[in-house]
This record gives structure tokens, sequence and C-alpha cells, in this order.
């Protein structure tokens, strides 16, 4: 279970602060898949790292019960000067895996061939998320946070993305963001709209897509001056 207690998060912007949450209480319950929607920039992926811990909310707490995963494929953590296979068993070291197994796991998956063994600074953007999703999977974790991960690589490599994450969310709980609704209808079974730095819940995926592209469409109809 990762609870929300009265968590609030904004950034400064030269309009004023862009609130990403605005006093936010609610609960992502254990074992569901849930959708994350929400418009772009209103906030998504910062609360998925307030959620890892990646970033801290302003005022508030977060509770986790059980093991969370960092944003599947989220590089921040990687260290630059460091191989693929150096960051590996040091991710290894750090959530007690085991570090022979995880490396060979990960080598195995993200297809990076001799850059498995280069510094994390030569990758391209296309290859950290590689690493990154290789990792994540490589740990169970009863919690794991998807942000987009599927967009990675060839139309193979995203068939193995979608296969491998679909397989741990059998025995797992998720938050999932992503464009695809198709996506988010076939992973999860509740859902959560974030709009305007309030979170609603949904125990009906199809109900949080329809109120997700009504403000889309009003966004849209009503479109801010300029």
């Amino acid at each position: 279970m990762i609870h929300l207690d009265e968590v609030s998060k904004g950034f400064r912007t030269p309009s004023g602060v862009k609130p990403v949450l605005a006093e936010a209480t609610q609960t992502f319950p254990a074992g569901r898949s849930i959708a994350l929607l929400g418009r772009n920039g209103a906030g998504k992926s910062t609360l998925l790292k307030m959620i890892s811990g990646v970033l801290d909310p302003d005022r508030g707490h977060i509770r986790r019960t059980g093991t969370v995963s960092w944003p599947i494929g989220f590089a921040g953590s990687f260290h630059p000067d460091l191989t693929g296979a150096q960051n590996t068993r040091f991710i290894a070291r750090v959530y007690g895996a085991d570090t022979d197994a995880l490396v060979q796991y990960t080598k195995d998956f993200s297809q990076l061939g001799a850059f498995f063994h280069m510094p994390f600074r030569t990758y391209s953007s296309g290859m950290r998320s590689r690493l990154a999703f290789g990792v994540s999977m490589g740990i169970r974790f009863d919690f794991y946070l998807v942000d987009e991960v599927t967009s990675v690589g060839d139309a193979a490599f995203r068939e193995k993305c979608d296969w491998v994450i679909t397989n741990r969310l059998k025995n797992a709980g998720a938050i999932v963001v992503s464009h695809s609704m198709q996506m988010l209808r076939r992973l999860c079974d509740a859902a959560m709209v974030l709009e305007d730095g309030k979170l609603i819940y949904f125990d009906d995926v199809e109900r949080a897509i329809a109120t997700h592209e009504q403000q889309l469409l009003g966004s849209s109809q009503n479109p801010s001056p300029r």
C-alpha cells in the first residue's frame, strides 16, 4: 500500500508556482494495478518520483508498505563514470539481490552488447532506459512504478517489455503512466486522475479514461489566453 497524507508539491515558474499536488490525501491499494491519468504537465512523473523517494514533497507524508521500485525507465540514480555492469552490481547490493544473477539478467534483457561494460555517460537516452528497465525487472518489488517505459526501443524490444511487465503484475501492484489507453485497459484494474493538484480515485478504469478524455476536450475547446 502507498498512502499520501496531505501531500503538496509545486514548482516555481515565471508566472508563479505551478502546483503538482495540493494537500492530496489518497491511497494506492496493495495488489492493484492503477492507471495514473492526467494531461501533459499535470505532474504524473513528478508524483512517481515522490512515491519512489527520488523527490521529496514540499509538505505532507508518503507512507509505503512493502518494497516500491524506482520509476521504471528512470536512469537518474546511475553513476555516469561506472559501467552498466558496475551500476547493476551496486544496485544489487543496495537491494540485497543476487549480484551475479542480476548482472546476467540485465545484460541479456537490455541487449546493450559491448556498451554494458562501458561508462554510463557514453549511453544514449534509449540505452539508459534499456539498462534501467532491465535492472528494475530483475528485482522483485511489491509495487512497480511504470512511466511510459514501453515507448523505448524497437518493436521487438517494446513487445518484450510489455510481456515482462504483464507477468510481473500478476504478483505485484503497480502505478502505470502511459499515453496508450489500450495498455492501461489491459494492465490496470483501477485508476486515478491527476488534475489541478488533485487526485481522484476510480474503481472503474473506463470511467477514469472518460473523465480524463473529457478534461482534454475541455482544455482544447477553452485554450489558455496567450
